[in-house]
């Protein structure tokens, strides 16, 4: 494996740091049966690490994330994701610990996934590059861990998939995680939101610019079908409560209804917004494959079906947040966990933040979620003897 760094033609912009390259040239074995190799892993660090290597923490992103957590992104030049929490002084304080956040394989923001070149081809590899789930994305995290020479990690956090890659990593290796935070996350994918999935993998591959997968080849791109891909998702991520205090049935931009199919409406003008914005940092294949690793995703599953399994006899220390308003991963698949951890014998803590803001609550400004992250971030640092100042 080898460290290298981003050519100049995809650099950052002056604000935001060059991003590290893990190439990997070691076969790594996917659930689907394939031995991919040789590949790339791309990632992003923030603050230190310290001299015995124990302040590290791991970032999952959600399905729509990259690496660029807490600077601009390279492409839109947009806030990271997870600015309300990283920085000196923060809940992820850059001063004390050590964070790392990896584009998930299958992604597009470096990692290999269909938008990169095949090596053996030198083409795109569209709909050739194999099938990947959430375990495989944690295999090829723990080869990036592996790699900075990190033998435990303080803490895996994440929300949405990103809770199911932390899931993932206390069950496959629970002996490498101190302690582990699932955000709005689940054991597994509900019947409802495979469905959504499919709505939106359906308007991609309806897009005429698909070309069965071939698009980048072909130098033509499905942006109206993953325009609509995220509207629809996009919907899924917020309430019903904010999306009326958000918008209401206010006019955009006019007085009166135009009796037309433009947009009339504030909330079809910011759907559309966000549909557009997408298009410009996202590929039309890796949403095909991220959504279906989140598809597969069934913990209980690898476990005989008792998902108390997957946590037995587990040293980690978990601490798991819902949102009420949260119809997505509503709390009641949260408890479902606890429970399952509560059986194992697991050290648990579990939090229902009340806000209106829906799924999309872990990445805004919401003071009870900070204060319960704070709190036992704290928790976990004092027993594991890390520094406080």
């Amino acid at each position: 494996m080898t460290l290298t760094h981003p050519q100049e033609s995809r650099s950052s912009p002056p604000q935001a740091r060059p991003g590290h390259e893990l190439r990997v040239e070691k076969p790594l074995m996917l659930d689907c049966g394939v031995a991919l190799a040789p590949f790339t892993i791309a990632y992003q660090t923030y603050g230190k690490l310290n001299q015995d290597r124990s302040n590290a923490i791991l970032m999952c992103h959600a399905l729509t994330g990259d690496q660029y957590a807490a600077e601009p992104h390279p492409i839109t030049g947009k806030a990271g994701w997870w600015t309300t929490i990283i920085g000196p002084g923060k809940v992820l304080d850059t001063d004390r610990y050590f964070l790392i956040c990896v584009n998930v394989l299958g992604g597009c923001m470096g990692s290999s996934g269909p938008a990169e070149t095949d090596p053996a081809t030198g083409k795109p590899w569209g709909l050739s590059f194999p099938v990947i789930t959430i375990a495989d994305m944690v295999r090829a995290e723990k080869l990036v861990i592996e790699h900075l020479g990190i033998e435990t990690l303080f803490c895996v956090i994440g929300g949405s998939m990103g809770g199911m890659q932390v899931l993932q990593w206390a069950a496959t290796h629970p002996e490498l995680v101190f302690s582990a935070v699932p955000i709005a996350a689940a054991a597994r994918h509900s019947a409802q939101n495979i469905a959504f999935h499919e709505v939106g993998r359906q308007a991609i591959m309806a897009d005429p610019e698909w070309c069965a997968g071939n698009y980048l080849e072909q130098g033509r791109k499905p942006e109206r079908g993953l325009a609509v891909a995220r509207m629809a998702a996009h919907i899924t991520y917020l309430s019903e409560q904010a999306l009326h205090r958000k918008f209401g049935r206010s006019l955009q931009n006019r007085k009166a209804v135009t009796y037309g199919f433009d947009a009339d409406f504030q909330v079809e003008s910011y759907l559309r917004h966000q549909g557009i914005a997408f298009v410009d940092r996202f590929d039309a294949n890796s949403y095909l494959y991220i959504t279906r690793a989140m598809d597969y995703f069934d913990l209980a599953a690898e476990y005989e079906g008792v998902l108390a399994n997957a946590f037995r006899n587990s040293p980690t220390r978990f601490c798991l947040i819902s949102f009420t308003s949260d119809w997505l991963f509503p709390t009641s698949e949260s408890r479902e966990l606890v429970q399952a951890l509560n059986a194992a014998a697991a050290n648990v803590s579990f939090v229902e933040i009340e806000t209106d803001k829906g799924h999309d609550a872990f990445l805004l400004d919401e003071p009870e979620f900070f204060a319960t992250l704070r709190g036992f971030i704290e928790g976990c640092a004092r027993h594991r003897g890390l520094a406080t100042e």
